[in-house]
């Protein structure tokens, strides 16, 4: 674990909110596209994933988890300064890393690394675990207002 993470945290207390971060696209062990897998794999997979909410959520460490739509209902919005902003509809053949769906947890940065690890592990299809890439990012906190 980097000795940054977890920097922005206060002396009493190793609890801080993580954004776990899942991407669409080839995996360790699966290239196929989800929408072409067995229904029994993706109702296996969505299992997965409601449980490892469900635990979570029991723990007190679930802050938000979704899923969400695939790249091609994806906009892209970019204000241009001079007018109406540009909106481009997906999906975006330049990005090399689409994001798929998040868990929001509060916890320590090592349960964080497991709680990773566990999403990481979601079977794909004949229920072998994917191996996809989970990034983990710990929120910054806001400097504190100064005192007027």
């Amino acid at each position: 674990m980097s000795a940054k993470m977890g920097a922005n945290r206060t002396e009493e207390s190793d609890m801080a909110k993580f954004l776990l971060l899942m991407n669409y696209g080839p995996s360790a062990t699966c290239d196929t596209p989800m929408d072409r897998w067995a229904p029994e794999d993706i109702a296996a997979h969505i299992t997965y994933q409601q449980d490892l909410g469900a635990e979570l959520a029991g723990n007190g460490e679930l802050v938000d988890a979704q899923g969400l739509s695939g790249p091609e209902l994806a906009k892209r919005v970019t204000a241009t300064g001079t007018g109406a902003p540009v909106v481009t509809d997906g999906p975006f053949p330049e990005s090399k890393e689409l994001l798929a769906g998040y868990w929001l947890v509060d916890t320590t940065p090592e349960r964080a690394l497991e709680i990773a690890a566990k999403a990481s592990a979601a079977p794909g299809p004949n229920g072998v675990p994917l191996g996809q890439p989970i990034e983990v990012r710990e929120l910054m906190s806001a400097p504190a207002a100064p005192d007027l």
